[in-house]
């Protein structure tokens, strides 16, 4: 909103000051700064109105260390993360920007199914939450929206240079593409895998591929998130790394100078998405001040959900989802150590009438918990694994 007002009080009354706010840069630092102080002045304010309302956590004993102290800490949290991207965003992004609204609507609509799943937990006393079958078919219908809306929209496509004449010329596409990592001048194209088809309905298809890759990938990584909120402070710092590179990303892709200089696409409007994840970085950061071990609140599914459903959808926006095992890989841990545990489990009873284990506790980081590991010693260390991915992801920028 408020650079929607300065872009008029520069362009009709050339009010001094009113122009930085043409520059990303500087709104992305006011994005930050902004949810930083929302999430650690008023998230006070709400974990104690959390608590009055009586709002914790029901801890199931699973015989890990410390986890009864847990019991009643108010959840929810999330509310706090949600609240410090929304209110930054509004302010100081472009609003008529498609990628802004396209992970606008991902946050709201994520937030209110995690918001959901927690209240049938705290208020309905059912630990079971808003049933599976719900959450898979809202996470379907966010990935069908924003699928379609990368699709169609005549403002979502990207540019390459392409030697014309001897000089370097930005060529527009419209095409369905994605970064290969390690590979130089190669991207995916997702035409490809509809080229056997007749020519008649290869678009259609087209269409239909992108959207369901679109839905995989927002499905897995919010679950991946979801399955690492279980230690005080360790999906939040996880998600503040990955929010920094995606950062890094979405500027130099939109950035031409950067663009030509790394040799990447180049993607028109993608840049006003670094004031969105600016507002995300500070909002998890911010989060982390009540969030730390020991936490004086949990984000709940209401944060969890969104949060990875918020790095899912910006990485396919800035055509870097090739990336996301990399950059994600503590989440795509987490998530296949419960899929490897459940399969296991399940075949070995059926083929020997008793089910075994191949982690101590799944998801992993219970598996250290029950090594005797200290929760704060897990949690620092996966956010080492996550920088060093971190850095592992950015390289891929040279390493081609």
């Amino acid at each position: 909103m408020l650079y929607h007002l300065f872009q008029y009080l520069e362009q009709h009354f050339q009010i001094p000051g009113a122009g930085l706010f043409q520059y990303i840069s500087f709104r992305a630092a006011l994005a930050l700064i902004s949810s930083l102080v929302i999430s650690m002045l008023f998230g006070g304010t709400l974990v104690g109105l959390l608590r009055k309302m009586q709002i914790g956590e029901t801890v199931r004993d699973l015989g890990l260390a410390g986890q009864i102290q847990k019991q009643g800490t108010p959840t929810m949290g999330g509310l706090i993360i949600l609240g410090s991207i929304l209110i930054p965003t509004l302010l100081f992004a472009n609003l008529n920007n498609i990628y802004i609204i396209t992970l606008l609507i991902t946050t709201v609509w994520l937030g209110i199914i995690g918001f959901t799943d927690d209240y049938i937990k705290v208020f309905k006393k059912n630990k079971a939450g808003l049933a599976g079958k719900f959450k898979v078919i809202g996470q379907i219908g966010v990935g069908l929206i924003i699928g379609a809306l990368l699709f169609f929209h005549h403002n979502v496509k990207l540019k390459h240079l392409t030697l014309i004449d001897g000089e370097k010329v930005w060529v527009e596409s419209k095409a369905m593409v994605t970064t290969i990592p390690f590979m130089k001048n190669h991207e995916f194209n997702y035409q490809w895998l509809v080229n056997w088809l007749p020519n008649s309905i290869q678009y259609i298809a087209l269409c239909v591929v992108f959207i369901l890759i679109v839905i995989f990938i927002v499905t897995a990584i919010s679950n991946g998130a979801n399955m690492t909120d279980g230690l005080d402070g360790l999906a939040t710092g996880t998600s503040a790394i990955i929010g920094v590179t995606l950062a890094l990303f979405a500027y130099v892709s939109g950035n031409t100078i950067f663009a030509e200089y790394l040799n990447i696409m180049y993607i028109p409007h993608s840049g006003e998405m670094v004031v969105y994840i600016a507002a995300f970085v500070g909002a998890c950061v911010g989060f982390l001040w009540y969030n730390s071990y020991p936490a004086q609140v949990f984000m709940g599914d209401t944060g969890s959900l969104a949060i990875g459903g918020i790095i899912a959808v910006f990485a396919i926006a800035i055509r870097k989802e090739a990336l996301l095992p990399i950059l994600c890989g503590v989440f795509l841990v987490e998530n296949l150590s419960v899929m490897i545990q459940v399969s296991w489990f399940k075949y070995t009873k059926k083929k020997h009438g008793e089910g075994r284990r191949i982690f101590l506790m799944a998801p992993l980081h219970h598996h250290y918990q029950k090594l005797g590991m200290h929760e704060s010693k897990i949690v620092s260390r996966f956010w080492i694994v996550g920088i060093m991915l971190a850095v592992l992801t950015l390289v891929t920028l040279k390493i081609r």
